[in-house]
């Protein structure tokens, strides 16, 4: 049976703990109340955030206000509209009000894993699957790191490497969360038995699977060709040079972040649901790794926000920070379709067939094109059907 340290009876209602998640009555909800909850809170945060660069005193206040202080008043980044809280303010609502209603959080899999409408087999297949995305996200990170560097040409004069570090130092804080080896002085460094035993979102995850009674042996397996397309697309996306510096950014951060607490809950009401029905003895330690992305994917979403504002300088910008993020909701579509016919045995509309609005169209093939190099060149031993998968016609992309 469930552990009392993740849910409890409260009459015939199941609550979570508030240390599991902080909707303790997530098992209530609708997934679209379970999204629109997250949309607010996001909002809500990112408004704090806002708050802080513009009050006096505030340490985040006071870092850009050192900084403009370092160049002129017309220099171009004492110009960067962004930097205004106001103007700040609205590119963030822009920005999170395409990514979060694009229909990929809402996807049939996520929905009916929600509803726990699944079996025993079909929850083991759901997570060795799923599993291959989790190994390979964050090795994207650690690609659009190094698209930041004292050879790219920005904007900025003498602040340029000051900017390039502070990108390269968000996204390696989600290297560091994702990988466990977070440090803040070398006496924090951890000896080489501890760093080789991080505690790392891999290991974490393969708790899960040690809950589900699935052995070590068993935990890896070949990819679905939809699974490989995504770990593809987020990889090409962030270190393909095709692709510039700023869709790198928003890829791992706008595209890859906002939805993850929300798809993340819905997993872990599912679980719990089905746990409490079979019953299988789970604790909040086999369950760390869903609870762990709804908790560190909002410090995550908010520090990439800020950084990719420092890179937009105008409208055609904010267009290409959207396009990068419809690449990236596109290529987890096509997978969660995938998923779902794997683990359900039945159809799934593609991304083509639910009249996806227009605004969020991948604007360009590039994408097309650099998806089918990187197909040729997997190993075919790593996805399931490789011989098929490498030259199938089908793109998880709606061009528009």
């Amino acid at each position: 049976m469930l552990s009392a340290a993740l849910v409890h009876r409260d009459g015939n209602r199941l609550r979570l703990s508030p240390s599991v998640h902080h909707l303790t009555d997530l098992l209530d909800r609708s997934p679209e109340q379970v999204l629109e909850a997250f949309q607010r809170s996001q909002v809500d945060d990112f408004g704090a955030v806002v708050a802080q660069m513009g009050a006096a005193g505030e340490p985040l206040a006071r870092f850009f206000t050192e900084l403009r202080a370092l160049v002129p008043t017309d220099h171009a980044f004492a110009r960067l509209p962004y930097l205004q809280p106001v103007a700040l303010n609205r590119l963030f609502l822009d920005l999170h009000d395409h990514v979060m209603s694009h229909p990929v959080w809402l996807h049939p899999f996520f929905t009916r894993f929600f509803r726990a409408e699944f079996d025993a087999a079909q929850l083991g297949a759901w997570s060795l699957h799923y599993f291959n995305q989790i190994k390979n996200t964050r090795q994207c990170v650690a690609l659009a790191i190094g698209r930041f560097h004292g050879l790219m040409g920005l904007p900025y004069g003498v602040l340029n490497e000051r900017l390039s570090e502070i990108t390269q130092v968000v996204l390696a804080q989600l290297v560091a969360d994702e990988y466990g080896v977070g440090m803040h002085s070398v006496d924090d460094y951890p000896s080489l038995a501890a760093l080789f035993d991080a505690r790392t979102h891999i290991g974490m995850y393969r708790q899960l699977l040690d809950g589900l009674g699935i052995p070590f042996v068993g935990q890896d397996v070949p990819l679905l060709p939809e699974v490989a397309d995504n770990v593809l697309i987020q990889r090409l996306v962030a270190g393909d040079p095709e692709f510039s510096p700023l869709e790198a950014l928003a890829s791992v951060g706008l595209g890859m972040e906002w939805g993850v607490p929300e798809f993340f809950s819905l997993l872990l009401g599912g679980v719990l649901r089905f746990a409490e029905r079979e019953p299988v003895d789970l604790t909040p330690e086999h369950l760390v790794v869903l609870t762990a992305h709804v908790k560190y994917d909002v410090l995550h979403a908010l520090s990439v926000m800020l950084a990719t504002a420092l890179h937009i300088q105008d409208d055609g910008d904010v267009a290409v920070v959207k396009n990068a993020t419809n690449m990236l909701m596109a290529g987890r579509y096509g997978m969660m379709s995938g998923l779902y016919r794997h683990v359900f045995g039945e159809p799934c509309p593609s991304l083509h067939e639910i009249g996806l609005a227009p605004r969020h169209r991948v604007a360009d093939r590039r994408i097309e094109q650099a998806l089918r190099r990187a197909r040729r060149e997997a190993a075919p031993g790593c996805v399931i059907g490789a011989d098929v998968w490498r030259d199938k016609a089908e793109m998880p992309f709606v061009f528009g």
